[in-house]
């Protein structure tokens, strides 16, 4: 583990090589950038190539799309234990996303005429469900749902399979759940570039969702503007900030979590307010390391993409959370300073608070979505919403004392801007 000082004059250029530094390589861009062709131009026959290629799946292109009877047997497989917690999850989900659910509304404006904003629902969306290193039955509920919500009337998914072409049952069953018929089992830069583009057997969609390695992500910022994206979410990012009060045990254990994702771009940052504090998580991580399946993984991402920062007060550790903008921030700090750091920390993705709010309730069953802002991206983008399901159109009406009375700022504007076209299609009306 580094550790940086972030009262030092060269913090914010150590930090931003950490954090920013490691900007998309040229490999990653030109492999996604051809594989994008590709599929525009071949269509399905591409698409099931880099299944081959990539999964080792040999599809055909009628093998794509998951028949809705295997969605609904996969329920049946599914253990009773397992479907409490999926039903149960959806719940929470559901719970929190409809209290944010936009509503339409209509006033009157300064010249007495109609104005409002209408909301509908996207017509056709893409979600992306990430099954390479680990199945991510969970991202089915955190971007499914909030489709549904939402009304959008036709609802994509994208999920990668085995080299045996199948996915996994909870996957499927959470699908199934939620009330998703139409799933295809590709994943990767293919399916991305099915879900842009089309091909004879996937009809495009109009914005592509959820989180996905650096390829999916580089995908989808490269079909921006040919589909909306809801961000560019992963590789995955953790900011563990500890004062005395910190549970050292809670601390090492949720660092590791987050590593556990293994795919050797997760990042994770180890705020303390002494380099003794980061030194006691150093050691209890090393501890814990015995106890997980995956150490493996773990050890490559910790060794690559793991730093400490040394931040002494509110003011310091402010800093370097909003200069960072992580995706998860826990604060195992104390109330008073929890308080603080809430009004002064404005980029995190999502923020847990205290020692008994790992990021792991977050990620499955708190209630808020776990697609959340990566790379610094939360300085400008917040974490998936209902609304990001849907689209606003503002709504104006103007009757003729309405009208009279904007008529005269119309003519200003029309003036100024030269536009004398703009302002006769007013003056007409006020006569």
């Amino acid at each position: 583990m580094r550790v940086l000082q972030s009262v030092s004059k060269t913090f914010e250029s150590e930090i931003a090589v950490f954090c920013r530094g490691s900007m998309v390589p040229k490999e990653i861009h030109d492999s996604v950038a051809a594989i994008l062709a590709d599929v525009s131009h071949r269509g399905d026959e591409a698409v099931g190539y880099y299944a081959a290629k990539f999964d080792g799946a040999k599809l055909r292109a009628r093998d794509f799309r998951i028949k809705p009877a295997d969605l609904a047997a996969a329920a049946k497989r599914l253990s009773a234990a397992d479907l409490k917690a999926l039903k149960a999850a959806h719940a929470s989900i559901v719970a929190f996303h409809e209290k944010s659910l936009p509503k339409d509304w209509q006033c009157k404006n300064p010249h007495g005429a109609t104005v409002g904003e209408l909301n509908y629902p996207i017509r056709r969306v893409g979600l992306y469900v990430p099954g390479g290193e680990v199945p991510l039955v969970s991202t089915v509920l955190m971007t499914a749902t909030l489709a549904k919500l939402a009304g959008c009337p036709q609802i994509a998914v994208f999920t990668p399979s085995n080299s045996s072409g199948k996915v996994a049952d909870g996957t499927l069953a959470a699908l199934h759940l939620v009330g998703i018929d139409e799933v295809y089992c590709i994943g990767g830069v293919q399916a991305i570039a099915a879900a842009a583009y089309g091909t004879l057997s996937i009809p495009p969609v109009d914005k592509i969702f959820g989180p996905g390695n650096a390829y999916v992500c580089e995908a989808k910022r490269q079909v921006f503007g040919t589909v909306g994206v809801d961000s560019l979410p992963g590789p995955s990012e953790l900011m563990v900030v500890c004062d005395e009060s910190a549970n050292i045990a809670f601390a090492a254990a949720d660092l590791i979590a987050q590593a556990e994702h293994g795919s050797g771009r997760e990042k994770v940052y180890l705020v303390a307010t002494t380099v003794e504090l980061l030194e006691e998580v150093r050691v209890e991580v090393q501890a814990q390391l015995k106890f997980v399946s995956r150490a493996e993984k773990i050890h490559t991402v910790l060794a690559s993409g793991w730093v400490g920062i040394v931040a002494k007060n509110a003011e310091e550790i402010a800093h370097a959370a909003n200069f960072v903008a992580p995706e998860h921030l826990e604060l195992l700090v104390k109330e008073p300073l929890q308080k603080t750091l809430l009004k002064t920390i404005t980029t995190a993705g999502a923020i847990m608070l205290g020692n008994h709010t790992p990021t792991a309730v977050g990620d499955f069953t708190a209630g808020p979505s776990h697609v959340l802002p990566t790379g610094g991206a939360g300085r400008f983008f917040s974490g998936l919403r209902i609304a990001d399901f849907m689209r606003r159109t503002s709504l104006i009406k103007y009757d003729k004392a309405s009208i009279k009375k904007a008529a005269p700022i119309v003519a200003a504007f029309a003036a100024m801007e030269r536009l004398d076209a703009h302002g006769r299609s007013v003056k007409i009306r006020a006569l």
